[in-house]
Order: C-alpha cells, then structure tokens, then sequence
C-alpha cells in the first residue's frame, strides 16, 4: 500500500511567487493572490480542535465567492492547496477525526480545484514542475501530487463510520467489510476478494476531473498518453492480496490501454503514472479491469495517436498487397523491354526515375509492413521500431526526390537544350545524389536529433515520426510537400515550353518531345496525386479522430503504386508496344 506522510511547505515552482506577509503577491504573468487567500493561509497555521470546523466553514464559504478568481490563478491554486494541506496536518497533529460534515466542506473546495475552469492553471503549474530547477525541502515536489498526496492524508483520518459524499467532481465512500468487498457505482466498480480477518474500514475516493490536475505522464516520460478512466484512490488498513478495479472506458477510440497508479516517488518527486504491480484483467468496448497488489491512486492511460478502426485497417494492408504487386510488374516490364524502350538520352533517363521512384516506394511499403508487425505486440521494441522508422523515412523521401529529379529533367531537356549539355552519365550521377543522397542526410539528421532525447518515434508503439514531442514528422512532410509545389510549377513551365515548340522541330526533336510529354503527362498525374495523399496525413494530424479524413488517407496511400506502374508505365504507348512485341515473340518461341 502507498504510504504517504504529511508534508510541509508551499510548492514554489519557478514562475510562480510564493505567498509573502503582504496582502497579495503575483508574479511576471500578473498571478495574483486575492487578500482573503493570504489571510487564510496565514490562519491555517495555527488552528486547533476548537477553531478548525469554523475554519473549514468559512473556506468553504470563500472558495464559493471567488471560484473564478481561484480556478484561474496557478498561484492561487496553489495557496488553496497549502490551506487544505494546513488542515490535513494540523487535524492529524491534534488527533483529530474529521466528521462527514468536515469531510464534506474539503471535497466541496477540491471539487473547485479540479473542475474544468482550473485546468489551465494546472497546466501552467504542470509545466513550471517540469522546467523547474528549485531544490525542494519537500518529498513531493509537484503541485499536482501535491493536492492527490492531500487527498490520501485526510483518508487516514476521516471518522470510522459509513457514509457517502458526492461532490460535482468528486466522490467519498467509506464502508465497513469483513472478508470481501464490492464497491460499485456508476462508471467504477472495486473488488477486494480477500482480506484479512476483522472488521475493516475502506476509504474510496473517486475522481470525475483529476485528468485535469494530473499529467499523464509515464514511467517512460512520455506525454503521449491520456488519462481515460475516472481516477479513483482505496484507502484501508485491511492486508489485501489484490483489488480489482472495473472503470468504464470514457473515450471509446482510443487504444493501448494500461493499468497504472500514481507514484509520487517518480521523476525526482514531481511524480507520475507507473504500471507497477497492475495489469489488466479482462476489457471489452465500454470497460476494463485492473487487478493489482497495492491500494493507492489508480486509474487508465490510453494513446489518442492511433486512430483505430478495423476497415481502415483492411483498407490499409489490401491496398498496400494491391501497390507492392503493381510495383512488382511495373519492375519486371521495366526489365524485360529496356533496350527497347531507352532508344535515346531523355528516354533514358526517364525510365532510370521511374524505375527508382518504384523501387523506393516497394521497399518503404515492405518497412511498413514490418513496422506494423511491432505495433501489436505486448512488450515494445523501441530499437527495431526505431530501424524501421527509419527505413520507411527514408525511402518515402527517396520516392519524392526521385520524382523531383524526374520534374528537373523534364525541365532541363526542354527548356535548356534538346541537344549538347550534360552527358546522360552525369546526369545518371545527379538524379542518385538527389534521389538518395538528399534523403540520406534528412533522414540521418532527423534521427541524430531525436533519438538521443527518446523524441524519435512516437511513444504509442506505432512505428513512424514523433510529432507531440519534437514535431520530427516534419522532416519528411515539409520535403515532401515542397517536392510537389516545385513540381506543380515545372509542369507550367514545361507545358508552355511545349506548345510554343510545335512549330518549330525536326524529327529528332519531334522524338524527343514525345518523350518529354510522356514525363509530363505522368507528372501531371502523379504530383496531385501524392500531393492530396499526404495533404490528408496532414488533416490526420490536425483532425486525429475524423474517420473520413483517415479513410481518404488509407485509401490514396495504398493506391500510390498502382498509380504509378498506369500512369508512368502502362499508358506509354511506347511501352505497351514493345511488352506486346515480347510477349508475342515468347509465344512464338514456346509454341514453334
């Protein structure tokens, strides 16, 4: 069981102005604290068993008149805080029980402090923990374990008796039990099969908001996570073996649930949510249950990144099976015909960049599919998700700067020189410095950068750029959406070029066009394409739980390969010729 002793001392973080003798205080951002706050802080003490009920009254009374001013000042919060814990401390000092009606005042003033107009006071106050470099005389050394430390203080010394107290945000139970227990109310269930001999006391306080007081930051320090279940604290002084919390599930899309309690020790004291000694036991659509060996503060944390949804998923892997056997042919059709179809320097050198956007964009789609072998799995390979983000990094960057090289050939061939200029070896030289060397180096980079701050992949087990945290995506977003607005712009130029050219070609040339408006009429298709593909990855990103925006997305990215083989292959006339020309010469040869 989480034992937790009373602490003494205002939390200081950096950025916020402790209460001083004066009437007020505040800090750089014009944090004040209202009089009537420093006053009863003052007060809080030096209470005894005759003055604390009065007290308490009286806080309550405040609190109610100037909620606004309270929930939307951190340092107020904080004041607040330190007069509850004043209370707690001063009670078990002097022996005091606190009665339900005492019991009740608190709540009603932590209910206050956890609603929903206080959460971006603790969100400033959750920050200024983590950037803080203050050396605390305290054990706990967060605002936001400070008030849930609180809470299991006045737990230990609430009167032994049965009752039940429901708060907007918050609600205490305390019964008596033998041998067993259910707790049951609404959205949270708590069962403890086993325990000891003797009547005994439960404490249960249920949380409806604390998601808005606690980070939900992990073992791991990743704040990926968000807390999906009512958090709820057990208190008893029964031997229990284990306690089983049922907690209903209150956002349904998301996933990778974990079972966790808070544990002040973490972090140096600012502390966080450990799976210590909790695990689940069953869960379905609406619930989950937890089973562990200790009693302290429990709740759910579930990822928000991973939009879940089984026809996307079907979507997703048929159409990736449906690209890498398009790449396939296209590879093969390449081979089979490719003294046939590379008749000149600038037909050449097309079929070098389809060839290579093709092979890019295969082996992305194969380090895809094993990336996706890590995401199920219940224990997490951080170091083989790591490789294979890399890969599909790179790769997908590869095919965009492959098709890059392809739109600057185009441009080159016509509007520079049909004839003359950079022989086809040094520009075969060029097109693989581009079409690989430049996503090496981003890709490279991006990974130096990250890795090392554990900010490289995202912490929910998918395999693929970190954005909460270091925004990495944008390594492979910013590249690849400057790709297709360069381009957009080169087909405009090139088509211009073209038209005004018609009149003026010899047969060489007239050869050398046809071939030119074949890059162009596959860039055409290809460059919105991939462009409106990853435009919506982009509206995955800002919109993460709309269901048409990821459906739109599943289905484009599969198809990229297919669009690729019609559209930079199968549609040239050229091409279709000569397969036709050897295909007919092998039925020859097989049938006399």
């Amino acid at each position: 069981m989480m034992t937790s002793s009373p602490t003494h001392g205002l939390n200081t973080s950096t950025g916020l102005t402790a209460i001083k003798e004066n009437s007020s205080s505040g800090d750089e951002h014009g944090d004040c604290v209202p009089a009537s706050v420093v006053g009863m802080l003052h007060k809080s003490e030096k209470l005894d068993s005759g003055t604390l009920p009065e007290f308490l009254e009286q806080l309550k009374d405040m609190t109610v008149n100037i909620s606004d001013s309270i929930t939307q000042s951190p340092s107020t919060i904080n004041a607040t805080v330190k007069i509850l814990h004043n209370i707690a401390n001063r009670a078990s000092l002097l022996s005091m029980t606190l009665n339900e009606k005492l019991t009740e005042n608190i709540l009603k003033i932590a209910s206050l402090l956890t609603s929903d107009k206080a959460k971006a006071s603790w969100d400033t106050l959750n920050q200024n923990d983590r950037s803080s470099e203050t050396n605390y005389n305290t054990r706990i050394k967060s605002s936001s374990s400070f008030l849930l430390n609180l809470f299991e203080t006045i737990s230990t010394i609430i009167v032994n008796e049965s009752f039940t107290i429901e708060t907007p945000f918050i609600l205490l139970n305390k019964t008596n039990f033998t041998t067993s227990l259910d707790v049951l109310n609404s959205s949270v269930e708590i069962n403890i099969p086993e325990a000891g001999g003797g009547s005994k006391f439960i404490t249960v306080i249920m949380f409806a908001s604390m998601d808005n007081v606690l980070p939900p930051r992990d073992e791991a320090n990743s704040s990926s996570m968000v807390i999906n279940g009512k958090v709820a604290l057990v208190q008893t002084t029964a031997s229990i073996r284990n306690i089983t919390i049922t907690s209903e599930i209150l956002n349904g899309s998301l996933r990778d649930p974990e079972c966790v309690y808070w544990d002040f020790e973490l972090f140096e004291g600012l502390g966080g949510w450990s799976k210590k000694g909790c695990s689940i036991l069953s869960r379905d659509n609406k619930s989950i249950s937890c089973i562990c060996n200790h009693t302290t503060s429990f709740s759910i944390l579930m990822s928000p990144d991973s939009f879940k949804d089984s026809k996307i998923d079907d979507i997703t892997f048929i159409g990736v099976g449906i690209s890498i056997g398009s790449l396939v042919i296209c590879l093969i059709t390449e081979a089979l015909i490719w003294r046939k179809i590379s008749t000149n320097t600038t037909a050449f050198l097309r079929h070098v960049t389809i060839v290579n956007i093709a092979v890019s964009l295969l082996i992305a789609n194969i380090w895809f599919i094993i990336g996706a072998s890590f995401t199920d799995v219940e224990k997490k390979n951080p170091p083989a998700c790591a490789a294979a983000t890399f890969f599909i990094h790179f790769f997908y960057l590869a095919m965009f700067f492959w098709m890059l090289a392809s739109g600057l050939l185009l441009l080159y061939r016509t509007v520079c020189v049909f004839e003359g200029g950079l022989s086809k070896t040094s520009m075969v030289v060029i097109g693989f410095l581009l079409g690989y060397g430049a996503p090496l180096i981003i890709a490279v980079i991006t990974m130096a950068v990250t890795s090392p701050l554990n900010e490289y992949i995202r912490g929910n087990q998918v395999c693929w750029l970190n954005w909460d945290d270091s925004k990495a995506l944008l390594a492979f977003l910013v590249p690849a959406l400057l790709i297709v607005a360069t381009n957009f712009i080169i087909l405009l130029v090139v088509v211009f070029k073209i038209l005004r050219r018609r009149a003026e070609k010899n047969a060489a040339q007239a050869r050398e066009q046809h071939v030119l408006v074949v890059i162009a009429r596959s860039l055409a298709v290809l460059t919105p394409f991939f462009g409106l593909t990853w435009s919506l990855g982009i509206g995955t990103i800002i919109a993460p739980k709309n269901r048409e925006i990821h459906f739109a997305f599943a289905l484009c990215n599969s198809l990229q390969g297919c669009f690729i083989w019609v559209f930079g292959t199968l549609l040239d006339k050229k091409v279709r010729s000569e397969t036709i020309n050897f295909l007919s010469s092998q039925d020859k040869l097989i049938y006399g």
